[in-house]
């Protein structure tokens, strides 16, 4: 079913970006989902086909579009056993391992928490975005373990995104970290961008990037003559931009333990704990992990709140660190 949108800039609109003033007129239809519309040329002003978000537009621009279902995809199912937390016929809550990425994406279209998604016969999912992700909402990455909630209808999606962009969702993290944060409670705000020698990973800028905001608090600092310094943290995204609190850790000289991409190169002390050292060796996966997260239910409004706790193989480097101290 077609759904076609004609809209006519207006004086106080004039020099607004187009992604703003769409979002400003249809409030129902997410910035993310304005975005890949415009990124895939569904967009037109004037009859010509844009694709930059950050396209200012003039007052009397005649903006055309189409709100289509997506094509739906050939997603191989993948027998993985969710860990589900939390569903109605609206949204669906897991509890996300590390080791599974949340969608397909080159190099693995197949075992993704995606294709468990549709491997169970009784969920549906939303088919706003990119084909290869229905119902993804947000990501957390695959080497992270935690909270995420898929949506399972369009309208969900859309009011969910929504509070994603008006940073109302809850979202706090586990981290252990190296050494001690200096001060041990604050506030990290930076602009994030894409590094310029590697495209795989993020940095901190600036001069151009996204706004990112990260609230931590030190929850227990490790030191002894047989551990290495290590802080276990709590960290509250204001923001969620791609690897935020990795990259952020990267920036204070506190990398999390067991990152391989934003890693601090392991030294190991002469008389440090055989336990502890075999456990931070064989870590197969970074200290992070989402412990909470809330939101308001798409229809009801009711506020939704969900607490994850460490899994087995973060802890058992706690407990020994723990006894150790």
């Amino acid at each position: 079913m077609k759904n076609i949108i004609n809209l006519i800039v207006e004086e106080n609109s004039h020099k607004l970006r187009i992604d703003t003033f769409i979002s400003q007129k249809c409030s129902e239809i997410s910035r993310t989902r304005i975005k890949n519309l415009i990124i895939n040329r569904k967009i037109k002003i004037n009859g010509k086909i844009i694709d930059t978000p950050s396209k200012k537009i003039t007052n009397g621009d005649s903006i055309t579009f189409e709100l289509t279902e997506p094509q739906k995809t050939s997603l191989k199912p993948f027998n993985f056993n969710l860990d589900i937390i939390y569903q109605d016929n609206d949204l669906i809550v897991i509890n996300k391992p590390a080791g599974i990425s949340m969608h397909p994406g080159p190099g693995n279209y197949d075992n993704t928490i995606v294709n468990a998604l549709i491997n169970y016969n009784n969920i549906k999912l939303s088919s706003i975005g990119d084909e290869l992700r229905p119902g993804i909402i947000h990501r957390i990455d695959k080497d992270t373990s935690g909270l995420v909630v898929i949506a399972k209808n369009n309208l969900s999606h859309e009011k969910i995104s929504k509070q994603f962009s008006k940073h109302s969702i809850d979202r706090v993290y586990n981290a252990l970290v190296w050494g001690k944060l200096r001060p041990q409670t604050g506030n990290i705000e930076t602009l994030i961008t894409r590094s310029s020698k590697n495209r795989q990973l993020m940095d901190v800028s600036l001069i151009k990037g996204k706004k990112a905001i990260t609230k931590y608090k030190t929850l227990k600092v490790f030191e002894g003559k047989t551990i290495p310094t290590l802080s276990l943290l709590e960290c509250k995204l204001e923001t969620g931009r791609t690897h935020q609190i990795r990259v952020h850790m990267n920036y204070k000289g506190n990398q999390i333990v067991g990152d391989k991409k934003y890693k601090k190169k392991y030294k190991k002390l002469k008389s440090i704990n055989k336990k502890i050292d075999t456990l931070i060796i064989n870590l197969q996966r970074q200290f992070l992990h989402a412990k909470i997260l809330g939101f308001n239910h798409p229809k009801t409004g009711k506020k939704l709140y969900f607490e994850s706790n460490l899994p087995n193989d973060l802890q058992k480097i706690i407990n020994v660190l723990e006894n150790s101290n």
